[in-house]
């Protein structure tokens, strides 16, 4: 009984866990009732996804779309544009002035030298001119690579380098303006910077002119980044064989220089500058400052030699503005050529005591007609000349002339002229009276050649300018520039004016400027150099002198201008004559100029 219950006593207590195994089943239950709510879920979660793909891909495609096929197209092409050489620039008869050539950088690596830094710079001793063996030696020392030792080495340089098959150096190939006359035109041509863009002269103002049209091919890139081959359209690298031809004349343009130069070296002067222009047209045939610059090595010179002072700087004009004032009192009709004027040597305006320059030494002159005033450049005279002109027209008449103006020349950076306000011109005697000889307004050398132009030319003020246009390999013109042209004298003031004139070379003043069976008009100037805030600078000044010729026919105007000159008995009758009567002895040679028909008639 006892082996028995413990046996039912085991069976009762192994009969409990069934109460486990019901509640397990129905935990199972509720799992399964649960499947479709969690699978409802991933249903709603994968639609949504698919609504918010498809709302993006439309976004991308239909929205952004364009913009991203933009973006693609951009992504897989590849702009070709060649290099296009500027184009060149030539003097009128042809010879280049600038043109584009190729050129090589040379640089140095130290740290793929395969010998020393000693053999390497013994070696480039004997073709890099500018360099010694230890400055060389210095370089390499600098730093391990891309040392650049040459920026515009000749092919004939770089071949010899490259014949010394030298590890460890670099020839890179690009092009160069070049300038092969080098300083005779660099005051016009001007220059352009490593990035090819003009910084100077005609280079700078004329950059539109002498840049050619760029054509633009975009060829397609593959997947692999590699070019899709295309044909290239045609004209693509074509470029026109237009040139940009100046009105200067380089045989000219050569003995101007040279004229120039022989004077400033005699003189001991600071800087010059000499001009001849055509007076039917204002078209410039030679423009020349001293000192000036080679525009192939232009990193070597100081700034101030890179503007033409001829059109941008200042100065009182003195006695060559005289003839101008007498064309002035002529028009005005307060004067005639028989008129005459009672030159006392020295008179007082405002207080203020003028005399003539040689007052000291020869007194008054006495009587004298209005050509004797020009021969001997008479202050006094000049003042009361125009004395009798009322202040507001004379004031007018300047202003008529484009005093205060700039000329329009096709050079950059201009200045124009100065004249002082109407109202402290017309208040006071004194304004006038040192207008009448050339003081108390300024103008530019080019601004005195225009005007003296018009005397020569019938009275037109006329546009000086240095571009005669583009034309191609073969001299047809394509495009020309237009100019304006103001007449401003009468031809019979014009005439009678130059008429005088001339006296001042055979008589007067400009004897030094003569040249034997030539009728030549000029008037010289010896001015006081005005400080740039009044008054004058003691024992300096501007010497000059303008010469039209010939006059029986005026062609041309000459205008030769010395600054400071200090050595000698420095004025514009030694000084400046002898400059213009050199340019125009070249000038008739080259031109083949006959002796002046009535040369002896006018004596």
């Amino acid at each position: 009984m006892s082996n028995s219950k413990r046996k039912l006593s085991f069976s009762k207590k192994k009969s409990k866990p069934r109460k486990k195994t019901i509640q397990s089943d129905n935990s199972q239950q509720k799992h399964h009732n649960s499947s479709p709510i969690r699978l409802l879920l991933v249903w709603i979660i994968l639609i949504l996804g698919a609504l918010g793909l498809g709302g993006r891909l439309y976004y991308l495609q239909i929205v952004k779309g364009p913009e991203l096929q933009k973006k693609a197209r951009e992504q897989q092409t590849v702009n070709l544009r060649p290099y296009i050489p500027r184009r060149p620039i030539i003097d009128s008869q042809g010879n280049i002035l600038a043109s584009d050539k190729l050129v090589y950088e040379l640089f140095a690596h130290p740290k793929l030298f395969k010998v020393s830094k000693e053999e390497i710079a013994t070696k480039l001793l004997p073709i890099l001119s500018d360099y010694n063996r230890e400055k060389l030696i210095e370089k390499f020392a600098k730093q391990e690579s891309g040392i650049r030792l040459a920026y515009t080495l000749p092919e004939l340089v770089a071949d010899k380098i490259s014949r010394l098959s030298l590890d460890g150096l670099e020839l890179i190939q690009r092009y160069s303006r070049f300038y092969p006359q080098q300083e005779m035109f660099a005051d016009v041509t001007g220059y352009v910077n490593l990035e090819h863009l003009g910084q100077a002269g005609i280079e700078f103002s004329q950059q539109k002119l002498l840049e050619r049209s760029l054509l633009n091919h975009k060829l397609r890139r593959a997947g692999n980044g590699s070019i899709v081959p295309e044909e290239v359209p045609e004209g693509l690298l074509k470029v026109d064989d237009l040139q940009l031809q100046l009105t200067l004349d380089a045989r000219l343009q050569r003995a101007t220089r040279a004229a120039l130069s022989k004077q400033m070296r005699k003189f001991n002067a600071k800087r010059g500058a000499a001009i001849v222009m055509d007076v039917r047209d204002g078209s410039i045939l030679a423009l020349v400052c001293q000192p000036t610059y080679d525009p192939n090595k232009y990193g070597k010179y100081n700034l101030e030699l890179f503007k033409n002072w001829a059109v941008t700087d200042l100065y009182e004009p003195g006695s060559t503005f005289k003839p101008i004032n007498v064309a002035i009192a002529l028009d005005a009709g307060v004067i005639t050529p028989n008129t005459i004027i009672n030159d006392t040597g020295k008179i007082k305006i405002d207080g203020w005591n003028i005399h003539n320059h040689d007052y000291f030494s020869r007194g008054g002159r006495g009587s004298m007609s209005i050509a004797k005033i020009l021969q001997h450049s008479s202050n006094v005279g000049m003042v009361k000349i125009m004395s009798r002109m009322n202040r507001h027209d004379y004031y007018n008449s300047l202003r008529k002339l484009g005093i205060g103006e700039k000329v329009s020349i096709d050079l950059p950076w201009e200045t124009p002229s100065y004249l002082k306000n109407k109202k402290v011109f017309t208040s006071r005697s004194i304004e006038p009276a040192t207008a009448s000889f050339g003081q108390g307004f300024s103008l530019t050398p080019v601004k005195l050649l225009q005007l003296h132009a018009a005397i020569a030319n019938g009275g037109k003020l006329v546009t000086p300018h240095i571009v005669s246009g583009l034309v191609d390999s073969s001299g047809k013109v394509h495009w020309q520039p237009t100019f304006t042209t103001k007449q401003v004298f009468s031809p019979e003031t014009s005439r009678k004016v130059l008429e005088m004139m001339e006296t001042v070379v055979t008589e007067g003043s400009g004897k030094s400027a003569q040249i034997e069976g030539y009728r030549i008009g000029g008037k010289t100037g010896t001015a006081q150099k005005a400080r740039p805030r009044g008054g004058y600078i003691p024992g300096a000044k501007i010497t000059s002198f303008v010469g039209i010729f010939p006059v029986d026919s005026p062609r041309y105007a000459v205008v030769a201008v010395v600054d400071e000159p200090r050595r000698g008995m420095a004025f514009g009758s030694t000084v400046a004559a002898p400059i213009v009567r050199a340019i125009s002895e070249a000038l008739i040679g080259i031109q083949g100029m006959p002796p002046s028909q009535n040369k002896e008639k006018k004596k």
